[in-house]
């Protein structure tokens, strides 16, 4: 199994990051021989990665990185770097290789002191890697000062670093970062590669897999966890009963509450197996030992770890809030496809009873008020509205419909 196999339906994607990594192979194998580099060379010192949510921007970039790490003796006989097996692709994929460095927004932005290690890292040469490898998942959550820094390090790379960006869009990301990139565009992956992937990678059964890659449309990390984790499913199904419950005002901001509620209880259980971790980790290194004392002085480190965790528990919990009006929307989107008589690519079948009673009682005028009203609550979170103030505005609006 190599590296390229994480990606679900990204077969140019796919060909092109290869034929890059067998050019930086050459280039690695050009500078320790002391030899001139290859001509019209495939790799280059800055990549974009865009696309929609679910198409699987960072695992391109990883995947992309492995291959750049990758050791695997068998190169030396012609095969393609990223082989999935090898030292250098194994900690690559789960994040523990010295040489790859990854930033993500833990709030609402990524900050100018969370990239400031890490662009001082891009300058120096690789510890034992092949490449410094800088992954920026979320390139469109920097800042001004943060996209700033990243700039400066973009013009001028060390010979040997290369930087991976990751963004919904190109227009996600400052004009002069962008014009230094290589630009890779990703496809939502189509419905049956998703299902196809699920069986084989999650051995699920394939009429489950079918009806999860369908109700996520082919977002591959949403249809995994569906597929595997029995409360996201009871989760998806609540949201999809809350429109047939928004009949009295009461009842909308009842609805309200239990969808903030159940967001935060999301939130609060991936807290719970990250936060307890991360902290033991820091006060191990600290020097405190198993249950005692932290030394003095080391108040203000775990103080950082505390505000970083609070404000990634925020950001968890409203991409969780979104990943319920994504639902909603869809719900209503297959709505106003049966109002007008279309069973075509219907994304929540097994809802479809709800959905025929929503269809029956309104008319397409008001669904499509109402989706605009779901993303109205998108844009308004996405503007640190409170989320309970923005999820009662939907619900009355879904209301009046």
């Amino acid at each position: 199994m190599t590296v390229w196999d994480d990606l679900v339906g990204q077969e140019k994607v796919s060909e092109l990051l290869d034929a890059a990594a067998r050019d930086a192979d050459a280039l690695v194998t050009a500078a320790a021989a002391d030899a001139p580099p290859p001509e019209a060379s495939k790799m280059t010192h800055a990549w974009l990665f865009t696309g929609p949510p679910g198409a699987g921007r960072n695992q391109a970039a990883r995947a992309f990185a492995a291959a750049l790490q990758c050791v695997s003796p068998d190169r030396a006989l012609g095969g393609t770097p990223g082989c999935g097996f090898c030292d250098g692709c194994h900690t690559t994929l789960v994040g523990t290789h010295a040489d790859v460095s990854t930033v993500a927004a833990v709030g609402a932005e990524i900050l100018v002191k969370d990239m400031r290690d890490t662009v001082r890292k891009s300058f120096t040469a690789p510890a034992n890697g092949r490449w410094q490898v800088i992954l920026v998942e979320d390139a469109e959550r920097l800042n001004e000062k943060s996209a700033n820094a990243v700039l400066k390090a973009v013009e001028e790379p060390a010979p040997r670093t290369v930087w991976l960006l990751c963004a919904p869009s190109i227009e996600d990301v400052l004009p002069t970062i962008r014009s230094r990139c290589r630009h890779l565009t990703l496809r939502t992956p189509p419905v049956d590669a998703v299902a196809d992937m699920l069986v084989r990678r999650e051995g699920i059964e394939p009429d489950v897999a079918a009806a999860v890659a369908r109700a996520t449309q082919g977002h591959v990390d949403r249809a995994r966890r569906l597929a595997t984790d029995p409360a996201a499913r009871e989760r998806r199904a609540s949201v999809l009963k809350l429109p047939l419950r928004l009949d009295e005002v009461g009842h909308c901001l009842k609805a309200a509450q239990q969808l903030v509620d159940a967001a935060a209880e999301d939130a609060k259980q991936l807290a719970e197996e990250m936060d307890g971790k991360e902290t033991e980790e820091l006060k191990a290194a600290l020097g405190a030992a198993q249950g005692g004392r932290l030394p003095r002085g080391t108040a203000g480190v775990m103080k950082d770890l505390e505000d970083m965790q609070k404000r990634r528990r925020t950001r968890t919990q409203r991409d969780s809030l979104d990943v319920a009006l994504g639902d909603l929307t869809g719900f209503y989107r297959d709505v106003l496809a049966l109002q007008f008589g279309s069973r075509v690519a219907m994304a929540n079948t097994d809802a479809e009873e709800a959905m025929e009673r929503v269809a029956q009682a309104s008319s397409p005028e008001s669904t499509l008020r109402r989706i605009e009203a779901v993303a109205a609550c998108r844009e308004a979170l996405d503007r640190n509205v409170a989320p309970l103030l923005a999820v009662e505005a939907m619900t009355m609006a879904l209301r009046a419909g």
